[in-house]
């Protein structure tokens, strides 16, 4: 069964740091661009940030740049995303999505949750002193 579980969220204070993990199981991430989303209550979702199947290209959206930092361990099968200088706009549901990436798009992001092919249960970040 093809699945990828979402950990690392919780409370944190403005200003404090938390890593989101995206861990797949049933298939090898080697082969996937990963992208984050996030939906605020209210809000509809959106693409915070996302990751090449190689690793070589990561996107951001402009309210996360310099705060956010994607990263990929192909040998556990994870892809993680460091949270700094949370701000309470960041509070929402974090999911990962995975698309598969063809040889000649493997240095490619997309940026469109319409793109994905599988999806976490997404976990919950809330920013608040």
């Amino acid at each position: 069964q093809l699945q990828l579980v979402e950990s690392g969220g919780g409370l944190v204070q403005p200003g404090g740091s938390l890593r989101l993990s995206c861990a797949a199981s049933g298939f090898t991430l080697d082969y996937y661009g990963i992208g984050w989303f996030r939906q605020a209550p209210g809000k509809e979702r959106e693409g915070v940030s996302c990751i090449s199947s190689s690793g070589r290209s990561t996107s951001y959206v402009d309210s996360v740049k310099g705060r956010f930092t994607i990263s990929r361990d192909n040998a556990k099968n994870t892809v993680y995303l460091q949270m700094n200088s949370l701000k309470p706009e960041d509070t929402a549901v974090y999911y990962c999505a995975a698309i598969y990436a063809s040889l000649d798009s493997r240095d490619r992001t997309y940026g469109s949750a319409k793109l994905y092919d599988y999806w976490g249960q997404g976990t919950q970040v809330t920013v608040s002193s």
